[in-house]
């Protein structure tokens, strides 16, 4: 994300936001041309962003829901931004660190024209909040996945809608949930502890598991730590889950991305996870990076992959001061790779201040039509004050979202 020093001052004064911003100021600011022999087949086309725009409408949503003070108890703000469409057309979106409570009208106590919240208005690890036909409506009991034990929390990441067990007529939700420790410095935003898998039923949305699929506590050093989940993508009856490693909290200039499978119906079961090893699906295999040099090239803690066609398409924060506002693209025909970029940048829009960009994740079950939408964190930057900031203007603390079209890579 930003300057790493800023951020991660602002992130220790405030605990805010899930950690991410720290992370986040990776991929790489240039294109990469291909030579013709690295290029691929018409059924694996190089793509980047095309076009894009801004989707107020979904935006405006959120903000509508979140100034909503009819209610104490719901969501009214938080970062993390994933979503997972249900089997009767419901949409369940998972935040991290969140704001619930009462919102207050303008004019704040300041005498500007923002909604605001009582500064000293606490936030819970993580939430869901459910969508009916395009209008959010209810705010899950939160937190939805208890902290796992002292000092330690929960983060939901990606979800999917998959059968109870392979060949199985009953479907379940799983939840991708990253497990961080509280630590020191560099690691103010949570050491990297574990990937665990949440089960909840349908259509009632009750937790009933919870279960480790890859511990990391044995790996000495945290900078070294894998967490999946960031991203999921099903194709010919597996999901394929990716993931990276906090290197950026080393003084690595980018975090690698890395990937896993797991056959449809059993992402809750830790032995039918398959990891790249670098050569093969592995069980049990130390993951091994699919993408980043270390350098110039490779991702943020939390970045998205879609599959258009044959190709795959992963979008993360671009590198150095870019990633305060510019996401960037790669694309590969093989979640393995190789995978080739960054191409074409773009910079959505950002409220005025002190802010940053975040977290871009990709929405399929609200694209179509070649459309496709991607959501983005903001967050507030400024070394002190920074809560007051975010509870000053409600309005920072929440998703905005853009509409991109895929292109051909020229």
């Amino acid at each position: 994300m930003p300057d790493d020093s800023g951020a991660a001052r602002a992130r220790q004064r405030t605990g805010t936001g899930i950690g991410l911003l720290l992370v986040l100021v990776l991929g790489a600011a240039l294109l990469i041309a291909l030579p013709d022999d690295e290029r691929p087949d018409d059924s694996c086309p190089a793509l980047t962003v095309g076009s894009w725009k801004t989707d107020d409408g979904l935006t405006a949503e959120f903000s509508r829901y979140g100034d909503d003070a009819s209610r104490t108890d719901d969501w009214t703000g938080g970062d993390g931004t994933h979503s997972v469409r249900l089997p009767d057309g419901r949409v369940l979106w998972l935040f991290s660190d969140t704001y619930l409570g009462r919102v207050y009208g303008p004019p704040n106590p300041h005498g500007e024209s923002y909604a605001w919240r009582d500064a000293g208005t606490p936030l819970v690890r993580n939430s869901a909040v459910l969508m009916r036909d395009g209008r959010l409506d209810t705010t899950l009991p939160a937190p939805l996945f208890a902290d796992p034990a002292p000092n330690q929390w929960r983060w939901p990441v990606a979800a999917r809608v998959e059968p109870r067990s392979p060949g199985s007529s009953e479907q379940v939700v799983r939840v991708l949930l990253w497990v961080r420790t509280a630590g020191q410095a560099p690691w103010i935003y949570g050491v990297p502890t574990a990937t665990e898998v949440a089960t909840l039923s349908l259509p009632g949305l009750r937790l009933e598991s919870v279960v480790e699929v890859l511990g990391q506590q044995r790996v000495p050093d945290p900078s070294r730590r894998v967490l999946f989940g960031t991203s999921l993508v099903e194709e010919d009856g597996w999901t394929y889950v990716f993931g990276g490693d906090d290197g950026r909290a080393a003084s690595r200039p980018v975090s690698h991305a890395y990937a896993a499978r797991v056959p449809k119906g059993a992402l809750g079961d830790p032995s039918a996870w398959q990891y790249w090893s670098g050569s093969a699906w592995v069980p049990g295999a130390r993951p091994r990076p699919v993408l980043g040099d270390g350098r110039r090239k490779g991702v943020g803690s939390a970045f998205s992959v879609v599959r258009e066609g044959g190709t795959y398409v992963l979008f993360t924060m671009a590198a150095g001061p870019k990633g305060l506002t510019t996401v960037a693209s790669y694309w590969s025909c093989s979640p393995a790779g190789p995978w080739h970029g960054p191409a074409k940048e773009f910079s959505p829009p950002l409220p005025q201040g002190q802010v940053a960009a975040y977290n871009p994740q990709a929405h399929p079950v609200l694209s179509g039509d070649g459309r496709l939408v991607l959501s983005y964190d903001v967050n507030w930057l400024e070394t002190t004050g920074a809560a007051a900031q975010l509870s000053r203007n409600v309005s920072l603390y929440r998703p905005r979202f853009v509409s991109l079209r895929l292109a051909s890579v020229r």
